[in-house]
């Protein structure tokens, strides 16, 4: 499940984790990111936003091990959590490069996405996190690289990629969507 910062990622999978759940299934929600700060602070990284600051080189490094990690467990269901790309100093660098989707074998994605305003809202609002400042046009920019990205993925994967819209109070509704899309 990929989503930029402020589409309400993190909310809709705490209501899918409790949905399935109550439903009897056994769901992993694994946070990519924060694997990947694991790793990073194993090398002296404090701050979980800088991670998108490190060299391109080392943010593969990490995303491999993190990566390794994901696939060397074996649960029934299990949703990851991460973006469809880094904003780095670089450039926009894919959070599923090819080498990472290779090792994690992604069987489904789920595109988050919501209105660019309430997007900007909402990381106005969000005081958890470093972000850096952000323009109602530069979102829209980064939802569009986020559809080319997961594009992308599919068709590396061979895997279905289904695009949800995470609008403002309806989270149980799209919850239910993805649900639905991932055939439980």
């Amino acid at each position: 499940m990929i989503g930029i910062p402020g589409v309400g990622k993190t909310t809709l999978l705490s209501k899918i984790v409790k949905i399935l759940n109550d439903n009897k299934k056994n769901v992993t929600r694994i946070s990519f990111g924060t694997l990947m700060f694991e790793v990073a602070k194993e090398n002296g990284l404090v701050d979980r936003d800088d991670l998108r600051k490190l060299p391109v080189t080392e943010q593969q490094r990490i995303q491999k091990i993190a990566a390794e990690k994901i696939a060397s467990q074996n649960e029934e269901i299990m949703i990851i959590d991460t973006h469809a790309f880094i904003n780095s100093p670089e450039g926009y660098y894919p959070g599923l490069p090819e080498h990472v989707l290779k090792i994690i074998k992604p069987t489904n994605f789920i595109s988050i996405s919501a209105k660019p305003e309430e997007i900007y809202n909402r990381r106005m609002t969000d005081d958890t996190r470093n972000r850096d400042k952000i323009t109602l046009p530069n979102i829209k920019k980064e939802l569009d690289v986020q559809s080319g990205m997961i594009s992308a993925c599919a068709v590396i994967t061979g895997s279905p990629v289904k695009h949800i819209l995470n609008s403002e109070g309806k989270v149980d509704e799209a919850a239910n969507k993805i649900i639905k899309a991932i055939g439980l």
